[in-house]
């Protein structure tokens, strides 16, 4: 197998991962507050882990990394279904990794295959377990269809969150320098806690969090990739500082808002730094 078959095997693996983890996402929000749902956040986030490893190994081989999100099978009204789905995924993905692990040669691929696999066979395990657990318990979908003002302001939230999750993931992977990767990475992880906070406020309000999101800046020069963070925090700042004034009644909310807002205005400065260095 050939260096551009490898970096194509591995961006649909990565396109995989990132639907698993909006699937889970989707499924721990719709569930409420919880030992499932935050269960289930934390199988999301050793998704994104594997994304994280294959992304920086498509880079290491020379590719550019595919952002295309993967298959999601969100078939059914139950939660007992939902996790059904998700053991439907952990099936796909382990046949995948299987498979791939027949006909890929290098060692370190091999490795980190290997170990990825590892883990989608305990997801498997854990949904199957929680087929049961869920049922006894009996979740139900807590999600509502209220879309008021307030409701859309926040999925406008969660939109913008999940858009600059993959954007400061891609520009980490590109970086040069570790610091400057590692900051990125880490202001991911940040608006991936924001995109959290923002869905269960959705889901406590009566409404459903709309899981998708816009363009993203695929700029190949770090100051140039650092320019365009800065632009969409600047913007996404004083549009959750309008939401906090004009929109949000509810003043647990609105702190909510404004934590938020003061985040993405740290964000600011820290890309600010990063861009100096950069010169």
């Amino acid at each position: 197998m050939n260096k551009k078959e490898i970096i194509k095997m591995l961006n649909h693996d990565i396109e995989s991962e990132h639907g698993a983890i909006i699937q889970y996402l989707t499924h721990a929000y719709a569930m409420g507050e919880g030992e499932f749902s935050c269960e289930i956040e934390a199988i999301a986030r050793e998704e994104m882990r594997h994304l994280d490893f294959l992304a920086e190994k498509v880079v290491d081989l020379g590719g550019t990394i595919s952002l295309t999100r993967g298959n999601m099978i969100m078939k059914g009204k139950t939660v007992p279904a939902w996790m059904q789905n998700d053991v439907l995924l952990e099936d796909d993905a382990i046949k995948t990794y299987k498979e791939q692990l027949k006909v890929i040669k290098d060692r370190d691929i091999r490795l980190l295959l290997e170990r990825i696999l590892s883990d989608e066979l305990a997801h498997h395990d854990k949904f199957a377990r929680y087929m049961e657990k869920v049922k006894k318990a009996k979740l139900v979908d807590n999600r509502g269809k209220k879309n008021d003002k307030v409701t859309k302001f926040l999925n406008w939230g969660v939109e913008h969150e999940y858009t600059v999750i993959l954007q400061y993931l891609l520009h980490s992977y590109l970086a040069k320098d570790i610091k400057t990767r590692d900051e990125l990475q880490d202001q991911a992880i940040n608006e991936m806690q924001h995109m959290g906070w923002l869905a269960e406020e959705i889901v406590d309000g009566g409404g459903a969090p709309i899981m998708e999101h816009t363009a993203i800046n695929k700029g190949r020069t770090m100051s140039g990739m650092l320019k365009s963070d800065i632009k969409i925090e600047k913007m996404v700042a004083a549009e959750y500082d309008r939401g906090a004034r004009e929109i949000v009644k509810d003043e647990k909310l609105k702190k909510l808002i404004i934590r938020i807002r003061d985040h993405e205005i740290y964000h600011t400065k820290l890309f600010n730094k990063l861009l100096k260095k950069t010169k």
